[in-house]
């Protein structure tokens, strides 16, 4: 099959291509329903698809495809005719020209002057330093406030060192109290992603008792998987991915364009451990999505198993980074609505072309 027909719309026949062992696997983890939208536009309308869809037959009829994974309960629905929709983007110096503009006056700005520090001091990193959340998620919340204010300014450099400088903070708040130990790293890139001030920073948090809901339940998920069919839930969805063109290797760890995205163009990166292979990764993935994709609002979440000696349940449990975007800044809708609360993810993006375009960046 031509890289043309390898998209979304024709996953079942993808599918169907794999060897018997992948196709298993695949359907052992997901399932897949397809349906077909139908509508009828008045005649008025056709200068407006025609020139939005290329044709008033995609109009018409429409494939729609809904993925499940059975593992986790994570759904997508896809639907070819909005993954070709034109994109539409502005200049990113355009939008950090903007978000410069906002930030002049923001707070982070001085942050020894007009933010709290934690009990246990600040955590200074080259290119940011800690503070302690005003209004926290958790009794353990910080922030990792970047010297650059601008978020997009990022290089390699400076990705390792607000990783870096969270990882360092863990290991120090986890001093303080012992029985914290449950660390999440969270990067909302710009209001349109949740962030509350313009000015570049991330959050770290360490609970005690459990990891947070989420994480919780994807662990659970994979010891049932471990339980029944004898086989990690991490390894055979990486499998499953790269058997489809969906994921890649690089140095130790591994990255698939997630089938079942929470929200546009999800890129899941797995590793044994917070090391450099996988700080790299980090930040290649983001920079593909900000220069290959022009994503500026993206929501990443980092995910480690417990820390100061790993429990035996969450041995197989990887370091996990979820990366995803969040839509135009400056866009007055939202990308999250009934359906994603409550339902299914709706999907405009296709997954084969985001594993196409990646898999060039990183190479």
């Amino acid at each position: 099959m031509n890289q043309a027909s390898q998209t979304i719309a024709n996953l079942n026949d993808l599918v169907d291509a794999l060897p018997p062992e992948s196709k298993e696997l695949f359907w052992r983890i997901f399932s897949i329903v397809v349906t077909t939208g139908t509508c009828k536009p008045p005649q008025t309308m056709m200068p407006f698809i025609e020139k939005q869809f290329g044709s008033a037959e995609r109009v018409r009829e429409q494939k729609v495809v809904r993925v499940t994974n059975l593992i986790t309960f994570e759904g997508a629905i896809f639907n070819s005719l909005r993954a070709l929709r034109p994109r539409q983007f502005e200049d990113r110096l355009k939008v950090e020209a903007k978000l410069l503009d906002s930030a002049k006056n923001d707070p982070l700005n001085k942050p020894l002057e007009d933010t709290p520090e934690d009990p246990f001091g600040r955590i200074q990193g080259k290119y940011s330093i800690t503070a302690s959340n005003i209004a926290k998620y958790d009794g353990l919340h910080s922030m990792i406030i970047f010297k650059d204010h601008n978020p997009l300014a990022f290089n390699r450099e400076k990705i390792i060192d607000y990783l870096d400088t969270g990882w360092k903070w863990a290991q120090k708040a986890h001093q303080f109290d012992p029985s914290a130990k449950y660390y999440f790293f969270l990067w909302n890139s710009l209001k349109k992603a949740g962030a509350s001030l313009a000015h570049g920073h991330a959050q770290v948090v360490l609970s005690q008792g459990s990891h947070y809901a989420k994480i919780e339940g994807l662990h659970h998920a994979a010891l049932r998987y471990k339980a029944e069919y004898n086989s990690n839930y991490f390894d055979d969805l990486f499998q499953v991915h790269l058997a489809l063109g969906l994921a890649l290797e690089k140095s130790g760890t591994r990255i698939l364009v997630y089938l079942t995205p929470i929200k546009e163009k999800e890129t899941i990166l797995l590793s044994t451990s917070l090391d450099d292979s996988f700080k790299e990764r980090v930040y290649e993935v983001l920079a593909y999505f900000r220069d290959g994709l022009h994503v500026t609002a993206f929501n990443l979440g980092i995910a480690a198993p417990p820390l100061n000696g790993v429990p035996p349940d969450w041995k197989d449990f990887p370091v996990i980074a979820r990366v995803v975007d969040r839509g135009y800044p400056w866009d007055g809708s939202s990308d999250f609505g009934t359906m994603e609360l409550y339902a299914a993810s709706i999907i405009s993006s296709d997954p084969f072309q985001v594993a196409r375009e990646l898999k060039e960046a990183l190479q």
